[in-house]
């Protein structure tokens, strides 16, 4: 796997006619620029992506900005194993997930399940490791800067309306299970590599298992034809090809649920009494300075969410953190587990500006402003690395 080297901030020059007329310091020459998408994303925007590897696209930070919904051709791509065949979304209403542990059991189509209920929800799409590349401490794993992520329109059937037609869940059931449908290579075992994921039961009450995402079916690449999205939850939950979904008194004895995806100080192994990466938290990041050339100012937008809570505000600052300006939302509110994009124009003066954002919640969740390093380099929302320096000519 070819990793990009870690990157702290991106640097921009803006012209004193407006308009980015340089970038890149601190980023490698080629960012990627030359590597052809792989086959089964070929029909996504080249432009808009960086590759790390087949299994790993990044959005570029300056694709993102300040729209309210990502396009599917620009989402970011995180795969544990290899995409399965296209044949599974030949026919997709015929795809069966077995539902465990509710009264009454059983496997059920794609096409049924769509007779039982159907939701649309807005929520961000966030890889564990979105920001690992601005830890200080050299990690394994995808060094994302703050591309692994999106925030995406999905329709489904609510997790809650399955479990109602069939009867409730079992008595003892503590936690909601999804396992994914990838091809497991033969003589492997299945719990070192196939993806399982256990969550708290409650999730049930945000859950859906989705066919559509921004509006048209569930792409292979992202989890087509059926996947499981909880919102407000790091991606790793959100259980693609899903195949079986099951209350179960105990998490899921696989690597990924016992080992993986926990939080831990630099240097240890993982292990099932560290805390797992499930609720994402508050965090914003600047996705593009632009300058009017007419008027001189610079109109700085990026984007924010919460976590699991409505945002109350976000805060930008042109000098590295010493004086705060309380930025504008731009759009309508999607819900509490939707991103929101921001404006704040401002005039700045020649010379170079450390810009930052910092998010809060309704709750007094706040961005801070370091983040304690751990072992995997997973949930980094420090605003400090987060910020852009610009230079303006």
């Amino acid at each position: 796997m070819t990793l990009l080297p870690r990157i702290k901030r991106r640097h921009f020059l803006l012209a004193g006619t407006g308009g980015i007329i340089g970038a890149a310091a601190g980023l490698p020459a080629v960012a990627q620029d030359g590597k052809a998408l792989p086959d089964y994303v070929a029909w996504k925007d080249a432009d808009d992506l960086i590759v790390h590897s087949k299994q790993t696209l990044e959005t570029r930070r300056g694709a993102i900005g300040s729209g309210l919904v990502t396009p599917s051709e620009d989402l970011y791509i995180r795969n544990n194993l290899p995409a399965p065949s296209e044949e599974i979304v030949a026919d997709r209403d015929a795809w069966e997930v077995n539902v465990e542990g509710v009264a009454e059991p059983r496997a059920i189509t794609l096409g049924e399940l769509k007779t039982l209920g159907v939701e649309t929800v807005a929520c961000v799409l966030q890889c564990s490791g979105n920001g690992r590349a601005f830890f200080d401490h050299e990690t394994s794993g995808t060094q994302w800067s703050v591309g692994a992520a999106g925030n995406v329109v999905w329709t489904g059937v609510p997790v809650r309306d399955v479990v109602a037609a069939m009867g409730g869940v079992a008595d003892g059931m503590d936690w909601l299970t999804g396992t994914g449908g990838e091809e497991i290579p033969e003589g492997v075992p299945k719990e070192t590599i196939q993806v399982e994921r256990s969550v708290p039961k409650a999730a049930m009450e945000r859950a859906i298992l989705a066919w559509e995402m921004n509006g048209q079916p569930v792409p292979l690449a992202h989890g087509g034809p059926l996947r499981l999205v909880i919102p407000g939850y790091y991606g790793v939950n959100n259980v693609k090809y899903l195949k079986r979904l099951a209350f179960t008194e105990e998490e899921s004895p696989n690597k990924i649920q016992q080992t993986s995806y926990r939080v831990r100080p630099v240097g240890e192994k993982g292990a099932p009494s560290q805390p797992s990466m499930f609720e994402m938290n508050v965090k914003s990041w600047i996705t593009g300075p632009l300058e009017d050339a007419e008027t001189g100012k610079v109109q700085i937008h990026g984007v924010a969410m919460g976590g699991t809570e409505t945002l109350e505000k976000v805060e930008v600052s042109t000098d590295g953190g010493q004086s705060w300006s309380e930025a504008q939302f731009l759009g309508p509110d999607m819900g509490p587990y939707a991103w929101r994009p921001f404006v704040l124009i401002a005039d700045l003066g020649q010379g170079s500006h450390l810009l930052a954002s910092r998010a809060t919640t309704v709750g007094g969740q706040a961005q801070p402003e370091e983040v304690e390093p751990n072992e995997r380099g997973y949930g980094h929302n420090g605003w400090r690395a987060h910020a852009v320096d610009v230079t303006v000519l």
